[in-house]
């Protein structure tokens, strides 16, 4: 089986944002049921829906476990169901929840070689003991059994792999600090029990040929939702960036993710990493409807699929 619970929903940031009072915003922080406040984007996933591997350790993630009851200890005076943490990039919003997790509880770290070199050139990730908290690089396209801390396979297979996308905000530097790349620093993830396959892409800067391969025949897949349409921040006045310097796709439009993927033959088609200024948080929204007609999902925190 394949038990996946979305953990967090929305893009850095969160829904609301803390300093936006942007209509959207406004309606989350007044309980309008049709706004309903999201956490910052993660998922947690398990092959037994007893032991679980979180998915990006996003800043909300001690308020993720908190209200997740499958994420609670539940032996001893300390313990916890989490096996493992996967990283999928470097960003600030993926990375930063690995703070909550540095009281010595044994866990297995994993990412590429390019998003660990992220970690270990700052100092303060060593907050996590490496003999406590090994790291292990997981490889391009090479898949990579899940197990538990004792050694047992946790029931996964996880295959990495790469994703068009740009380095991390805060390492952006040379005359062309936002160029797309496909080097490891963005990936997305393939799971799999042998029997069902998964995708889960938070974050993509543009569809390749290679990308539809992969994504064609999966059960389910998780796509970047950040953005509805490439300006949709300028627009609303509040920032400068698109989507593209941001280096994400857009839903809507003609080389947008709901037009890449209309013929692809996949189970469902879930978005996640969705920015509180896109209209398709908001139940009520003619952006909403129109993804649903398209066959697609708007996730939610708590939202949980099983296969």
């Amino acid at each position: 089986m394949i038990d996946i619970i979305v953990l967090g929903a929305a893009a850095g940031g969160g829904f609301p944002q803390w300093n936006s009072n942007a209509p959207g915003c406004r309606r989350a922080r007044a309980g309008d049921p049709a706004a309903p406040p999201r956490t910052q984007a993660s998922i947690a996933i398990s092959g037994d829906g007893k032991h679980w591997f979180v998915v990006n350790a996003s800043p909300d993630l001690r308020t993720q476990i908190n209200q997740t009851p499958a994420l609670h200890p539940r032996e001893g005076l300390r313990s916890t169901p989490i096996a493992g943490v996967i990283l999928t990039g470097g960003e600030i919003d993926g990375i930063t929840g690995l703070f909550t997790l540095r009281e010595s509880q044994p866990f297995t770290l994993l990412a590429t070689a390019e998003v660990l070199s992220v970690l270990d050139a700052n100092p303060i990730f060593e907050a996590l003991n490496r003999e406590i908290v090994p790291r292990t690089a997981i490889v391009p396209d090479e898949p990579f059994t899940l197990r538990l801390t004792d050694g047992s396979p946790a029931g996964l297979t996880i295959v990495p792999f790469v994703v068009p996308g740009k380095v991390p905000l805060y390492a952006e530097s040379g005359p062309d600090p936002a160029a797309i790349c496909e080097n490891g620093e963005t990936v997305g993830l393939e799971i799999s029990d042998g029997r069902h396959r998964v995708c889960f892409i938070p974050g993509c800067a543009r569809m390749t040929d290679n990308l539809r391969v992969r994504l064609r025949g999966a059960d389910a897949v998780f796509f970047d939702g950040t953005l509805w349409v490439d300006d949709e921040m300028v627009r609303a006045g509040l920032g400068q960036k698109t989507g593209r310097r941001m280096g994400h796709m857009s839903i809507d439009g003609m080389d947008g993710t709901v037009a890449a993927l209309r013929d692809l033959d996949i189970g469902r088609r879930i978005f996640i990493h969705i920015n509180n200024s896109n209209p398709v948080l908001l139940a009520d929204s003619p952006e909403r409807a129109q993804v649903e007609a398209a066959g697609w999902e708007v996730s939610h925190d708590g939202m949980r699929i099983t296969l």
